[in-house]
């Protein structure tokens, strides 16, 4: 049973919300942070990256601390407040091609989570995990929700269904021409409804967010293993999740970019890519796959069509059937010499929003050698990979809704 628990947000008010509101850190040039801080006061952005008011780069548990100055500067300024009762909240996103993403931010279960009821479908790096546990354990709260996501429920849609027909707490629109809605449920009636829908649900899956789920798990036992009268109720046994049906959720594909052919001449990459795949040449057609196992790939101004020898390539398991995966022990790997898909500079990623377009684009302009186009995974292969307890490659997905920092705060 999946335990989804109400919280106090730390929120915005609604006047400031669009100017605070920024995507992930990590998604900015240093240009384009720069220039948001320069000119907006408000971003979130200022609370993330203090070194600015200092014109310094500042890491480490350095950093932290000042980050919980800045925040705590945002609430004393009364540009933050915290709700005065524990709420779930509903919170929808339309974005430009009109497309619609809504769930409910909640508080999910770091028990769940170490229970293997919130499921895991990637791997994650003990460095990171450790890194972003101390940074939460010194700043003492979250502004990026999990993403989750659940079998479609009928009770939990009626109930988002009635709540999204009355006025929005918020409602905004970013330069990415993204449409953000939230709604506050503090309905006891509803609390108790939506709690009683997930607590039916054997599991749920994290889509995206492993590193940031680790983390909060690792923060959780931290805590309690330091605190005498620990009950299991305290805030930091939770980590603030967004958790949308399965049917809103969006995979895209990751395309990969290879910087050489391994000391291969084209024709002899050719003749050991005929050993799995029947290849034809689409010269300057563009093609990208429209079906599971088969493959794009640009090579020296041409396009070809990759279709995998389902006689030779064997599945033995979810993972074996995921075309990440089949590139990975096919092509990057014995062909390519590429171990390590987390470490190896020779390969960068690309995700499908961009297009096989993009990857033409970076090897005509000579940065890469050979580009691979990928049919995306679904959300069903994802959850048997993770019911297997198996893991994806790294970048074998690109999912959305992609969520803004800073609109509900979660302290521990």
């Amino acid at each position: 049973m999946a335990k989804i628990h109400p919280f106090k947000a730390v929120r915005p008010t609604r006047d400031k919300v669009s100017l605070i509101a920024s995507r992930s850190y990590q998604s900015y040039t240093p240009e384009e942070r720069d220039s948001r801080m320069d000119y907006n006061p408000y971003s979130f952005l200022h609370i993330v990256n203090p070194g600015y008011k200092y014109h310094k780069e500042i890491s480490g548990d350095e950093r932290y601390k000042l980050v919980r100055n800045r925040y705590l500067e945002f609430k004393e300024d009364e540009i933050f407040k915290q709700d005065e009762t524990p709420c779930f909240y509903v919170y929808k996103i339309v974005n430009r091609e009109q497309e619609s993403f809504c769930g409910i931010i909640a508080a999910a279960s770091a028990e769940d989570y170490e229970n293997d009821i919130i499921k895991k479908h990637e791997d994650t790096l003990t460095d990171r995990e450790s890194t972003f546990k101390q940074y939460l354990k010194t700043v003492g709260f979250n502004a990026e929700p999990v993403l989750l996501t659940y079998p479609d429920n009928d009770s939990i849609a009626r109930i988002i269904k009635k709540v999204s027909t009355e006025r929005a707490e918020y409602e905004f629109t970013t330069t990415y021409r993204d449409t953000h809605y939230l709604w506050k449920v503090d309905s006891k009636d509803y609390i108790e409804q939506i709690q009683s829908a997930f607590q039916t649900m054997e599991t749920i899956y994290i889509a995206d967010g492993h590193h940031r789920s680790a983390s909060s798990f690792l923060l959780a036992k931290d805590l309690a293993s330091n605190n005498n009268t620990h009950s299991g109720k305290e805030s930091y046994n939770f980590f603030m999740s967004y958790l949308i049906p399965e049917s809103d959720l969006r995979i895209y594909e990751f395309n990969r970019l290879i910087k050489d052919l391994n000391g291969l001449s084209k024709e002899e990459f050719l003749i050991r890519l005929d050993e799995w795949f029947r290849i034809e040449n689409r010269g300057i057609e563009v093609y990208k796959p429209s079906k599971p196992h088969h493959f794009s790939m640009y090579l020296d101004g041409e396009f070809y069509s990759l279709y995998l020898r389902k006689t030779i390539y064997k599945f033995t398991d979810a993972l074996e059937e995921l075309d990440a995966q089949i590139l990975f022990k096919t092509v990057l790997d014995p062909i390519l010499g590429i171990k390590n898909l987390r470490t190896d500079t020779r390969i960068e990623y690309s995700h499908g929003k961009n297009g096989i377009v993009y990857v033409k684009s970076k090897i005509d302009q000579e940065e890469f050698e050979v580009g691979f186009g990928l049919f995306p995974a679904t959300v069903d292969q994802m959850k048997k990979i993770a019911d297997q307890g198996l893991k994806m490659p790294p970048k074998s997905t690109y999912i959305e809704p992609k969520l803004r920092s800073g609109i509900t705060i979660y302290e521990f």
